[in-house]
């Protein structure tokens, strides 16, 4: 199967950290980030997608970050 995460986080070196960890653990980049205000927060905040290549079929309880 092919998992999908779209991971976000607010601007600041734990959003590089996050993504940096899912690379690590063989998620592979998909499209561009994304970068937003968050009007409620006043903070900006980042997004990226990432997919990786599993075995086994999907389930919707899978915990995609364990992958």
């Amino acid at each position: 199967m092919r998992a999908y995460r779209l991971l976000t986080e607010v601007d600041t070196a734990a959003f590089c950290h996050k993504v940096t960890e899912a690379l690590d653990k063989g998620w592979e980049l998909y499209g561009s980030p994304a970068y937003a205000h968050d009007p409620v927060t006043g903070q900006m905040r980042c997004a990226q997608a990432v997919v990786k290549d599993v075995e086994g079929a999907y389930a919707p309880d899978v915990k995609l970050g364990d992958l």
